[in-house]
């Protein structure tokens, strides 16, 4: 049952992908439509992120009070409300706003889903059960370009917001039917039971009674705010693809708007194997012995440095070269993604603080990808449509969120009888690689 359950947890993310993303796919129509600049672009990309940095933190709370069987659906019927408003856009200012509610409605949707595999798979488990969910995220993504592009040819862009709006609330209606935890599913064996609880040690069952989040702890602690900065910084290089990647290839490079729909989905396409590799990397580490820390860590630091290359896009003249450097750089960004995922349950002192936990560590991601599209945008406005500056900025960001993950993030180490060890090591950042 817990396959089905992350399932559904990828599927969910998957549509919030699709939301967040079909913006950046529609602009080159709404930019003629509302005769827009470059440096307001930026502005529009970006107020997605505003509110979804603001209520990360409070998603966050109230995923470890009332659990993601209750969160998630309030949450995914929110964002399918006003993600399907965007038909009534009429300009810039209206756009902005029903994106600033797209945001409230989807703070929820990676904490829950991170709550999720920290209640349903063993610690051995979690790093690929974190890709499968993850997975939604280039999914979406990748079928935003010919989704969008395909309703916005047939009927408007504003017919893609109102079809995405309605997957949204379809998929409400499952998670309602699917979802419990798992001491509460009918369909969950002893046997199940017993193996999701195998490795997580007394403080990682289920039901410890200790909701109430230390607040002062949390931002006391050390691992916190290196899981939230090593995360700014990766998606400060991430965001990219995320909002100006359609713009740089139809207005930088000179595809036409065919050839984006064929190729533009190439690069998150084979993200999709990318993300679930990591995490069958990083959980065969563990099962072979290896020590969580360095299990962990090898598949987001070599995935973080590898995704540098994308520093290089803006001084390969050939477009074919250019879709493989963009391919590679999305790939290994994303090969990172299930470890990095997985670590708000290898830090958080029990699991009814993990949503609290995955809340900063996806607040860290969320300001880079609030303040990423805003730079790139003003950077094109005040370097006559320069994209170089932006690049090579991001591949800066790689390789300082993968210096932060190296020797700052320590992960707390497996006792020899299964359990989680105390955490005072990982909590004064004591390396136990």
């Amino acid at each position: 049952m817990r396959w089905t359950i992350v399932g559904f947890s990828a599927l969910g993310l998957t549509i919030a992908y699709l939301d967040r993303a079909a913006l950046s796919v529609a602009m080159p129509y709404m930019s003629k439509e509302f005769h827009i600049s470059s440096a307001v672009q930026g502005v529009m990309l970006s107020a997605f992120f505003w509110t979804y940095a603001l209520f990360q933190i409070p998603s966050g709370w109230l995923l470890d009070r009332f659990g993601p069987r209750v969160i998630y659906p309030i949450a995914v019927g929110w964002w399918s409300i006003w993600t399907a408003l965007m038909f009534f856009a009429r300009g810039v200012g209206s756009v902005i706003v029903f994106r600033l509610g797209l945001g409230i409605g989807e703070a929820p949707v990676q904490p829950a889903n991170i709550k999720v595999v920290s209640r349903w798979f063993p610690r051995k488990e979690r790093a690929f059960a974190s890709s499968l969910f993850d997975m939604g995220q280039q999914i979406g993504t990748t079928l935003s370009i010919p989704v969008v592009t395909a309703l916005a040819l047939f009927g408007g862009w504003r017919l893609s917001f109102v079809v995405i709006g309605l997957v949204g609330l379809l998929w409400l209606v499952g998670w309602l039917a699917v979802y419990r935890d798992p001491e509460e599913h009918p369909r969950v064996s002893e046997a199940e039971l017993a193996h999701i609880r195998s490795d997580q040690g007394p403080k990682d069952a289920a039901a410890s009674g200790d909701a109430e989040v230390p607040w002062r702890e949390l931002l006391g602690d050390s691992q916190v705010w290196a899981l939230t900065t090593g995360y700014v910084f990766r998606s400060l290089a991430g965001a990219f693809f995320l909002t100006w990647y359609p713009s740089y290839l139809l207005d930088d490079r000179g595809f036409s708007k065919a050839d984006f729909g064929m190729v533009g989905w190439i690069p998150s396409l084979i993200a999709i194997g990318s993300t679930v590799l990591g995490g069958i990397v990083s959980d065969r580490m563990l099962a072979s012995g290896r020590s969580p820390n360095l299990a962990r860590k090898v598949p987001i630091v070599t995935g973080l440095g590898l995704s540098a290359c994308i520093g290089f896009a803006p001084f390969v003249d050939s477009n074919l070269l250019l879709m493989v450097v963009l391919t590679i750089s999305s790939s290994a960004h994303s090969f990172a993604g299930a470890a990095i995922l997985s670590l708000p349950a290898e830090v958080a002192r029990s699991s009814e603080r993990v949503g609290a936990v995955a809340g900063f560590q996806n607040f860290g991601s969320q300001v880079g990808n609030l303040l990423s599209p805003i730079a790139i945008g003003l950077f094109l406005a005040t370097s006559n449509g320069s994209y170089v500056g932006p690049l090579v900025g991001a591949a800066v960001c790689c390789l300082v969120s993968a210096a932060i993950y190296l020797f700052w993030v320590s992960i707390k180490p497996v006792a020899p009888e299964g359990g989680a060890l105390a955490a005072s090591a990982g909590h004064h950042g004591r390396s136990t690689s």
